[in-house]
C-alpha cells in the first residue's frame, strides 16, 4: 500500500561533511532531526517538501561545551540534554527553564535547539532566551562557515537568512552578566503553545525579549532604554505596551497579550530587584 509518506525521499548522511555535500549537490533538501515539527506538517498536509536529509545520527553536532569563555551548544542538543547540562545550568539557566516548558518528556527527548531556531515560530520558547543572551548562530555549508547574530537571523514570519545549502551547526552564547528571568504563559502548565513568553536579563544594560507578540521573536529597545534610565516600572509598562503590536488569533487576543506582556515585565523587574 502506498501512502503519502511512501512518496517522500530521505537522504541519510554518515557525517556532517557528507550532509553539507548533499545539501550542495543534491538539494533542495529539508534538514530534519527530532521531527517534532516536520511530522506535524506532514500529518496535516501543510508541508509541501518531498525530499529530506536526516541529521539526527550526527552526534558531532550534539556537544555542549565552553570554549574560550563562550558556551557552545550543538544544534542537535535536545531539550533534555539542555535541562541536564551543568554548563547550561551555570551559564544560561533560563535556557534550561525554557526547555522544561517545551512539550512533554517525549518532545524534550527528541526536539532540538537548532530545530526550534530553524522552525522560526514566534512562539518558540527558546528564542527569547537566545535573543536576550545575544547568541551567535554558526551556519555551515560545504563552502564556508559563517556566524550570524541571533537577533539578525529572522527576516519575517518563519523566514530567515539561512541559505538552502546551509545548516545551523551550533549556537554560541557569550558570557551573560546579570540576573536572568524567564516566564511562559500558556493555556496549560505544560504541553501548550505559548500565548506570551518573556526572557529578561537585569544588569546595567537591561535586555528584554518577547515571543508570540509579533511575526518573529523581538527585543524591546525602547523598554530596555526606559529601564536603563531608571524610569519607574509604571512608565516602562506604558513604553512596552506601545512598543509591541500583537494580533488576535485562535490562542489569544491582542489586548490580552499586551496586558500580560506588561505584567510579566513588572514581575521580572520585581523578582530581580536587590
Amino acid at each position: 500500500m502506498r501512502t503519502a509518506v511512501s512518496r517522500l525521499e530521505l537522504l541519510q548522511p554518515r557525517s556532517v561533511r557528507e550532509a553539507l555535500r548533499m545539501l550542495r549537490d543534491e538539494g533542495p533538501l529539508v534538514p530534519l532531526a527530532g521531527c517534532t515539527d516536520v511530522y506535524v506538517g506532514l500529518n496535516f498536509g501543510t508541508l509541501s517538501a518531498k525530499r529530506f536529509i536526516d541529521l539526527w545520527p550526527l552526534d558531532e553536532m550534539r556537544a555542549i561545551r565552553s570554549t574560550g569563555g563562550v558556551l557552545s551548544i550543538g544544534a542537535l542538543a535536545t531539550y533534555t540534554e539542555l535541562i541536564r547540562s551543568p554548563l547550561v545550568a551555570r551559564r544560561l539557566p533560563i535556557l534550561a527553564a525554557a526547555a522544561r516548558e517545551i512539550g512533554g518528556v517525549q518532545i524534550q527527548n527528541r526536539g532540538t535547539l537548532g530545530g526550534n531556531v530553524a522552525n522560526g515560530s514566534p512562539a518558540g520558547d527558546s528564542l527569547p532566551v537566545l535573543a536576550v543572551a545575544e547568541a551567535m548562530l554558526v551556519l555551515s555549508s560545504a563552502a564556508e562557515t559563517r556566524r550570524v547574530p541571533f537577533n539578525s537571523f529572522f527576516s519575517g514570519y518563519r523566514k530567515s537568512v539561512l541559505r538552502l545549502d546551509e545548516i545551523i551547526a551550533a549556537i554560541e552564547v557569550p558570557r551573560v552578566d546579570g540576573r536572568q528571568w524567564f516566564r511562559k504563559v500558556g493555556t496549560r502548565a505544560a504541553q501548550a503553545i505559548s500565548k506570551v513568553v518573556l526572557a529578561g536579563i537585569r544588569s546595567d544594560r537591561p535586555r528584554i525579549a518577547l515571543g508570540s507578540v509579533a511575526p518573529t521573536v523581538i527585543r524591546l529597545p525602547k523598554t530596555e532604554g526606559a529601564l536603563a534610565s531608571g524610569a519607574p516600572i509604571e512608565e516602562a509598562r506604558r513604553v512596552l505596551e506601545g512598543e509591541i503590536r500583537p494580533i488576535d488569533d485562535l490562542r489569544s487576543t491582542a489586548e490580552y497579550r499586551r496586558r500580560v506582556s506588561a505584567n510579566l515585565l513588572e514581575r521580572f523587574w520585581r523578582d530581580t530587584a536587590g
